[in-house]
C-alpha cells in the first residue's frame, strides 16, 4: 500500500501544480488512506462504531469539527459525537473526504437534521436539493413543514409555491389534514393559490374540519373569511353554504355569507364589468398560467413590445421587459422559467440568434444562435428540448430542423422535413411534433407531417381540407387542432381539427373573425386567439373557443399586433407582476351597500 501511495505522490507531483495537488490529496489519496487505516490522527464514536479519520480533513468540513479539534495535539484520541446515528456519520465522513452526498429517501432528513447541529453548510445544500427534487402531492406539505425544523429558504420557497400551485392535487393526500388552522389559513389566503373554482377551497376547509371536528369547527370563521365567495353566485352560496350545519350555527360565519352575497348583487349590478373587488370575499386569484406575446408589427412598424392577457379581466398589460432589438415571425417558447424568443426578422434581415428572458429576475441572456436563420419559424417544446422548424432564411424556404439542449446551450440539427415550409405551424402531441400547413416558395400547402424523436423520422398525414398559411395549430385532448390562416386568395376563420387515430380532419365551428399570422393559447379549457391580420386591418380583439360546447366568443382586450409570438407561461413565483393588481381593483364598503340580505 505504501508503494502504491508513493506512485501516486510522484504521478501527482510530474503533472499537477501545487493546488491540484493539495485538490487531489485531499479527494483522492487520504480517501484511500482512510479506507487503508493509514495516518488516521483521531477516532469518531458512535455508540459502539467507531471511525477512524484525518482530523484535517474534518477541520476543513465545518466550524464544529473545528471547534472539536481546536485544542487537541495528541494523536488517536477519540472523539465522542453525541446524538448522530454510525450510518450518518459514516455518510458524513464520506462526503469531507469525497464532497459526494449518498442521500436517500428514507435517510436524507436524518441527514439533513445532523449536518445543521454540525453546521456542514454543504451536506444541508445538497439534501436540500435532493427534497427540492423529489417534491410531489404526497410529501410537499411534510417537506415544507420539515424546513421549520431544519432552515432552508430555498426548500422552503419550492415546497410552498408547489402547494399553492398544486392545492386541488393536495387536498385529497392524507398530509392535508396535518395542517394547522394557521398554515392552512395562509394558504388559502394567498391570492396566488390555484383553484379552478372557488368552491374546491370551501370544500377543502370541511375536509380539514371533519379530520377533528370536536377541536376544528371553533375554526370555520376565520377559514370561511378567507374563501372568496364573492366570486361564486347567488345559487352556489344559498344551496352549499349556508345550508351547511357549521354555517348556519356560527353568527361570524351568517356574516361573511351575507357580504359576499352583497358584493356579488354590487359587481353584477351597479358595476356589470367589474370581474372583482379588493375585498378578499370577492378578489379574484391570480391565475396559474397567463398567455405572453413578444415582438411582432403593428401600425407603427416591428416592436419590442412584450405584453400579457389577464384572462379573468380579458386585459393586456404592457411589461416593462422589452425586447433588445424588433423581432417578427419569430418564435416563443416557455421553458424552466426562462421565455425563449427564437429566429424571426427585422425588415429585410433575418435572424439565426435566440435570446432568454428569466421572468423571475427580469433579465435578458444571449444563448447559442441557431445553424440556421429562420424567419417565419415554427418552434415548439418536447422533452426538455426546444425545436425550431423551417422557415426562410431570406432566399430559400426550408425544410431543416434542429433542437435547443438548454443544460449544454447547444443545438443539433434533425431530420429535414418532406417539405419546404416557411410560415406554418407546429404542436406537440403524444410525444411527436405535428407540422401543419405553411408556403413552399411556390404555393400555400394543405399537407401536414409529425416528427417521431424515437424513430427520428418525419411521416406525412393526411392533408387538412384546406390550404393554409399563417394558420394556428394547437393540441388538445388527443386532437390537433388548425385555425385560420391565408389559402393564397382569402384570409380565413376555418377550424379543423385531426385525430391521429382515424388519420382524418373534421371541420368545426368557424372563429368570429377572418384571421392569419396570429397568437393562439389554450388556458383553462379555452382556447384563446390574438392579434393577426384580416387582409386589411389587424385584428384587435380576441377570439375565445370552447372546444368542448364548439362555440366561439369575441372578447373585448386588445393588442393591436400581426406576426407576433406567444408562449403560455406557468409556475414561476412572480406570476402576480405580470397580471392586473388586486390591490388596485376597488373596494366595496359593505356597510354603505344596498339595503340586500337575501334577495
Amino acid at each position: 500500500m505504501l508503494a502504491q501511495i508513493f506512485l501516486l505522490l510522484s504521478s501527482i507531483s510530474g503533472k499537477e501544480n501545487t493546488n491540484q495537488i493539495h485538490i487531489q490529496m485531499k479527494g483522492t489519496l487520504y480517501n484511500e488512506l482512510r479506507l487503508a487505516g493509514l495516518f488516521c490522527d483521531a477516532i469518531l464514536k458512535v455508540e459502539e462504531v467507531q471511525f477512524p479519520i484525518h482530523r484535517t480533513i474534518l477541520y476543513e468540513c465545518s466550524p464544529y469539527f473545528q471547534a472539536l479539534f481546536k485544542h487537541c495535539a495528541n494523536t488517536g484520541q477519540i472523539f465522542h459525537i453525541p446524538l448522530v446515528f454510525p450510518d450518518i456519520l459514516r455518510i458524513i465522513i464520506e462526503f469531507a473526504y469525497t464532497g459526494s452526498v449518498a442521500s436517500t429517501e428514507d435517510n436524507v432528513q436524518e441527514l439533513m437534521i445532523t449536518a445543521d447541529r454540525l453546521n456542514i453548510i454543504g451536506i444541508i445544500q445538497e439534501c436540500s436539493h435532493f427534497m427540492r427534487d423529489q417534491i410531489c402531492p404526497q410529501n410537499c406539505i411534510g417537506i415544507w413543514q420539515f424546513t421549520n425544523i431544519c432552515h432552508s429558504s430555498v426548500l422552503r420557497e419550492r415546497a410552498f409555491d408547489y402547494i399553492i400551485q398544486h392545492f386541488e392535487e393536495i387536498v385529497p393526500v392524507e398530509e392535508f389534514l396535518q395542517l394547522s388552522v394557521k398554515e392552512l389559513t395562509a394558504f388559502i389566503a394567498r391570492d396566488e393559490l390555484h383553484v379552478r373554482k372557488e368552491s374546491v377551497v370551501f370544500d377543502a376547509i370541511l375536509r380539514w374540519i371533519g379530520h377533528k371536528p370536536k377541536e376544528r369547527e371553533q375554526h370555520i370563521a376565520v377559514l370561511l373569511s378567507q374563501v372568496r365567495l364573492g366570486l361564486t353566485g347567488h345559487g352556489y352560496i344559498l344551496t352549499h353554504v349556508i345550508t351547511n350545519k357549521l354555517v348556519k350555527s356560527n353568527a361570524e360565519c351568517k356574516q361573511i355569507t351575507e357580504h359576499s352575497m352583497c358584493m356579488i348583487w354590487h359587481m353584477s349590478t351597479i358595476q356589470p364589468l367589474t370581474c372583482g373587488l379588493s375585498n378578499t370575499l370577492a378578489r379574484p386569484r391570480v391565475p396559474n398560467s397567463f398567455l405572453l406575446v413578444t415582438g411582432g408589427s403593428n401600425d407603427s412598424g416591428h416592436c419590442c413590445n412584450i405584453e400579457t392577457y389577464d384572462p379573468i379581466f380579458d386585459h393586456c398589460i404592457n411589461i416593462p421587459d422589452k425586447l433588445e432589438h424588433p423581432r417578427t415571425q419569430h418564435g416563443t417558447v416557455f421553458l424552466d422559467g426562462y421565455v425563449y424568443c427564437v429566429g424571426g426578422m427585422e425588415r429585410e434581415r433575418y435572424f439565426n440568434s435566440v435570446v432568454r428572458l428569466d421572468l423571475r429576475t427580469h433579465t435578458w441572456q444571449e444563448v447559442a444562435p441557431m445553424h440556421y436563420r429562420r424567419g417565419y419559424v415554427c418552434v415548439t417544446v418536447l422533452d426538455g428540448f426546444i425545436y425550431a422548424i423551417g422557415g426562410a432564411d431570406g432566399i430559400v424556404r426550408l425544410n431543416t430542423a434542429e433542437r435547443y439542449c438548454p443544460e449544454t446551450n447547444q443545438w443539433t440539427l434533425i431530420a429535414p422535413m418532406h417539405l419546404l415550409r416557411s410560415d406554418a405551424s407546429c404542436t406537440v402531441l403524444h410525444g411527436k411534433i405535428y407540422m401543419c400547413g405553411g408556403y413552399s416558395g411556390t404555393e400555400c400547402l394543405q399537407t401536414a407531417e409529425f416528427y417521431d424523436p424515437e424513430t427520428k423520422r418525419w411521416t406525412l398525414t393526411n392533408p387538412m381540407s384546406q390550404m393554409r398559411r399563417g394558420l394556428r395549430v394547437v393540441a388538445y385532448n388527443h386532437q390537433i387542432y388548425a385555425i385560420g390562416g391565408f389559402d393564397g386568395n382569402d384570409h380565413l376563420s376555418k377550424v379543423e381539427a385531426y385525430d391521429p387515430q382515424s388519420n382524418a380532419w373534421h371541420l368545426l365551428s368557424p372563429m368570429c373573425s377572418l384571421r392569419s399570422n396570429f397568437c393562439l393559447e389554450v388556458i383553462e379549457d379555452q382556447f384563446y386567439v390574438i392579434g393577426g391580420v384580416n387582409g386589411t386591418i389587424i385584428n384587435e380583439n380576441i377570439d375565445v373557443y370552447c372546444p368542448y360546447t364548439d362555440i366561439w366568443d369575441a372578447r373585448r382586450a386588445v393588442i393591436s399586433r400581426s406576426f407576433a409570438s406567444s408562449c403560455l407561461v406557468s409556475g414561476i413565483p412572480n406570476m402576480a407582476e405580470f397580471m392586473i393588481s388586486r390591490d388596485s381593483l376597488p373596494h366595496f364598503n359593505v356597510d354603505l351597500g344596498p339595503r340586500y340580505l337575501g334577495c
